[in-house]
């Protein structure tokens, strides 16, 4: 669909079917954490929907919940002032899932952001990253440079990431792409200390036990 046959709003429709999208791609995890957050509207749909402990990250505290803004808890759900560049909050392999949402192109250093977010998952962690492509309506809407698919799977698989996949959904209007923290198969199977599934999509699952 072109883009000058959707309506300005187009995003704020779709956003709620992504939230549910993010959910179901995300629901084995059970430590979920969020990029580049905003108000941490993500983290409290996930983890009422799907009892996650989620934590959101994002550089300004401007956006949080007036509860949150002393980065404190509120049961399942963490807001956290931090760089995403850096992550020092963030311990090394303690998150099972993370994800991007609509904040990638934000990121000033995104070599730096994919770095940490390798550091902090678990070994076949997954990684989701939902975006807008260039060339979108979001790129006339707010006159915004966003990356191709080809680039963006690029740079996940220069940081580390495996079994990278990226799709065009919602009218091509949303960059859907995931990838995961992996290791070799013969690495995967000492860390399990049985044969599992090779790739690290299937090891993600075989620990989940589905």
């Amino acid at each position: 669909m072109k883009t000058d046959k959707l309506r300005d709003d187009f995003y704020d429709k779709i956003k709620p079917r992504l939230y549910r999208r993010v959910g179901r791609e995300l629901r084995l995890a059970h430590r979920v954490l969020d990029l580049g957050c905003g108000d941490c509207a993500l983290a409290r749909y996930l983890s009422d929907t799907y009892g996650q402990e989620t934590i959101g990250v994002d550089i300004s505290f401007a956006s949080f919940p007036d509860k949150w803004r002393t980065n404190g808890n509120w049961q399942r759900i963490r807001c956290i002032r931090d760089d995403a560049a850096r992550l020092d909050s963030i311990e090394d392999e303690s998150i099972d899932a993370i994800v991007m949402f609509w904040s990638l192109h934000e990121m000033n250093n995104l070599r730096a952001v994919l770095q940490q977010a390798h550091r902090v998952l678990r070994t076949a962690g997954k990684m989701l990253v939902v975006e807008f492509p260039r060339n979108s309506l979001a790129q006339k809407l707010w006159n915004e440079n966003y990356y191709s698919s080809k680039e963006l799977t690029g740079f996940l698989r220069k940081c580390g990431f495996k079994d990278i996949r990226a799709e065009r959904i919602e009218h091509k209007q949303i960059l859907w792409v995931t990838g995961f923290r992996g290791k070799t198969r013969s690495q995967n199977e000492e860390i399990i200390g049985i044969n599992t599934p090779g790739t690290p999509q299937e090891l993600f699952v075989h620990e989940y036990g589905i």
